[in-house]
């Protein structure tokens, strides 16, 4: 996840995730609709069902390639004295499903804003899916998020409660526009790729390129359950569950090293000790609501 979200500090996330976004137009406002709320027609229309078609329940992207000069933003400013537009995006290892009582993984990102109907370009020219047992998630977003996600066959051998076996998960990114891609691993094999085309500008929604993230990302592994991912079996679950862990590694390119958390066309550090509290606090679930801080003003909304 992006740096300047701090997962489980919901202040910290509203604005920022899921966006990996760099445009200044009416995709960094709520709802992805101009004010007045009634454009574009896709916004509003054949979103999530379970909201009568809203497409985003979004705040807006909060810090934004629209940012007003003398905001609060964490940079970088462009030579034209605009910001580059910044965020937490989300990249998943594996998140673990239940279909038809087989065990799977989904092999995913999340991003905002939208395309409409939440439908990637998921041509053949911007997806490669290598392991004939993975197949594309039905599942493409909803209101809160857009996904672009595998479903490959988990080893049932390494359930906690089988045998026990370790299985290697992972992915491979680079970070961009034009040649930005995502490459999932599951038990040790290569399962999908998504190429940065596939994000691409949707001129229904009016939304510009979202690049495979470019943000300095921090890793989290965690066990929980949710029966968004499967039926849950409390009656007869064992507790307690245990996901174990045997290594986690990072490797980089000899020639393009860079670890850290601050780097200098996408620093966070000043931003965040700005708003310790925030990255500090879980109990401040929003921004403007529990944490108090105003919302950076939007060129886009007319604030400027």
């Amino acid at each position: 996840m992006g740096n300047l979200g701090r997962a489980g500090f919901g202040a910290t996330l509203e604005g920022l995730w899921p966006y990996s976004y760099d445009s200044c137009d009416v995709g960094t406002l709520p709802n992805q609709t101009y004010p007045g709320g009634t454009t574009p027609l896709a916004a509003i229309q054949n979103g999530d069902p379970t909201f009568d078609g809203q497409l985003s329940l979004l705040s807006g992207q909060r810090l934004s390639a629209c940012t007003c000069k003398g905001e609060s933003h964490p940079g970088p400013v462009r030579a034209d004295g605009t910001y580059v537009g910044r965020a937490s995006p989300e990249i998943d290892v594996f998140e673990a499903i239940v279909e038809d009582n087989v065990g799977m993984v989904s092999l995913s990102a999340q991003w905002a804003p939208y395309n409409a109907q939440y439908e990637w370009k998921n041509t053949t020219a911007n997806l490669r899916i290598t392991d004939p047992g993975t197949v594309l998630n039905p599942y493409v977003g909803g209101a809160v998020q857009q996904t672009t996600s595998g479903l490959a066959h988990a080893n049932p051998n390494c359930y906690e409660l089988k045998k026990g076996c370790f299985s290697v998960y992972g992915f491979e990114y680079a970070p961009g526009f034009d040649n930005g891609y995502i490459t999932w691993i599951n038990d040790a094999k290569v399962s999908w790729t998504i190429m940065s085309a596939g994000l691409a500008g949707d001129t229904r929604t009016e939304i510009g390129p979202r690049p495979v993230s470019q943000e300095p990302m921090y890793i989290i592994a965690n066990l929980g359950i949710s029966k968004n991912f499967g039926f849950i079996d409390l009656e007869n679950l064992q507790f307690p569950a245990t996901m174990s862990i045997d290594y986690i590694r990072v490797y980089q390119p000899a020639n393009a090293i860079n670890v850290g958390c601050d780097p200098a066309n996408f620093p966070t550090a000043k931003y965040i000790e700005t708003y310790a509290e925030a990255y500090s606090n879980f109990n401040l679930t929003t921004w403007t609501g529990d944490f108090k801080q105003p919302w950076p003003k939007n060129s886009r909304a007319g604030d400027c």
